[in-house]
């Protein structure tokens, strides 16, 4: 799609329409603003983060207390995206953080609980298996349960967020590659392989692809190769009707599933699957039989009857900090610009607040006190704000 009839220049220009660009574009345009959105692709797409039909969302977090405010206002903020879209985007099926009784995985998701009040419930592993049979862990594992986790239709949120800014007279343009952009005397410019734009200000939300337009990152936004897979189970009720999304650290691994939804099979991935550092513009999307290897050796073990045929899967990527915390800030060198990136493979549940948070700072040049812990300053890149 190539947009027609551009103003002379916009408000803003979000580059990247993925999870955290197209939220973003949503809540900038429903300010009213100028906004136009570039995509280098399809809306959605294949090649980015947030393909495979879902994504998993938690309100106990093990990975650090601090999220959870942040994501008390993600889950209003998901209510009100299928309220305007009138469609189903959240499913809660509950969640499980399952470890050894030390581990963070258990003990960071117990932790986060009890600071928040949060209800939960701590399960034995015997206790697990009784509740949610397919679930088969050792006898020192210990599970949290809470009810409010589930999971995200990822490409209906991309769809979504991008028809409703368009409702909201925002530019959207895909297929379109930004190949540079610069600042002028306080002026924005986005050079592209089809034109060259002008604004006030500018949000980068690329993903994987986020390094390659802002250097000072090289280091600290990292791409890395991740697979999923889908297994055919012995029986299929066991994984859909009464089956929690879980993140459970294993001898194997630490990894992440689904119950069925959509499409046939029990859906896996391990988190950093084999640590590949990828380049986004030269994706390898082939199966080895290793990357099957590493998603069997925990199925066999913890979901035994899931150990059935590969069905499909899929490859996508992560973006890593070195701290695995998000980055949300602005350019260290250019307070018109606007970075959210280094999702780090758990960022997507958040994608509807960090769009509401992006287009709060560049509305209000103001940063968010809690989110202190997701600036650049940390890494020694201090910005503008």
């Amino acid at each position: 799609m190539v947009i027609k009839n551009l103003e002379k220049k916009f408000d803003t220009i979000v580059i990247g329409l993925g999870a955290m660009g197209s939220s973003t574009l949503y809540q900038l345009a429903k300010n009213k603003k100028s906004v136009l959105g570039i995509e280098q692709s399809n809306i959605p797409n294949s090649i980015g983060s947030s393909h495979g039909i879902n994504r998993i969302i938690r309100l106990a977090y093990s990975e650090h207390p601090a999220y959870v405010p942040l994501l008390r206002r993600a889950y209003e903020l998901w209510y009100d995206l299928e309220k305007v879209s009138n469609e189903k985007i959240l499913y809660k099926t509950g969640s499980l953080d399952i470890s050894e009784e030390n581990h963070w995985v258990f003990s960071g998701s117990l932790s986060s609980c009890l600071e928040h009040k949060i209800p939960h419930k701590v399960l034995n592993s015997s206790e697990i298996s009784k509740k949610f049979p397919a679930y088969n862990f050792p006898h020192n594992y210990k599970g949290l349960f809470q009810k409010d986790g589930g999971f995200l239709l990822s490409e209906k949120v991309i769809e979504n967020y991008t028809k409703l800014a368009v409702a909201h007279k925002a530019k959207v343009s895909s297929n379109e590659k930004v190949i540079n952009w610069e600042v002028n005397n306080g002026e924005v410019s986005v050079v592209t392989n089809k034109s060259i734009y002008k604004s006030n200000s500018l949000v980068i939300t690329t993903g994987s692809w986020i390094n390659k337009l802002v250097p000072e990152l090289l280091n600290l936004a990292v791409p890395e190769r991740q697979v999923l897979g889908w297994f055919k189970t012995k029986n299929d009720s066991k994984f859909k009707n009464n089956f929690p999304v879980f993140s459970c650290s294993v001898d194997e691994g630490r990894f992440y599933g689904f119950p069925i939804h959509e499409i046939e099979g029990f859906k896996i991935g391990k988190y950093n699957h084999l640590n590949e550092i990828a380049n986004p513009d030269n994706q390898n999307t082939s199966l080895s039989k290793q990357d099957e290897h590493v998603l069997r050796s925990a199925i066999s073990r913890y979901f035994p009857e899931a150990n059935g045929k590969l069905l499909q899967y899929q490859t996508c990527m992560f973006t890593n900090t070195p701290d695995e915390n998000f980055i949300i800030d602005q350019h260290p060198n250019f307070s018109q610009v606007f970075l959210a990136g280094g999702f780090s493979g758990h960022g997507f549940k958040f994608s509807s607040v960090v769009g509401e948070i992006i287009s709060e700072m560049l509305i209000n040049s103001k940063f968010p006190k809690e989110l202190e812990f997701l600036r650049l300053s940390r890494f020694n890149l201090a910005s503008k704000i």
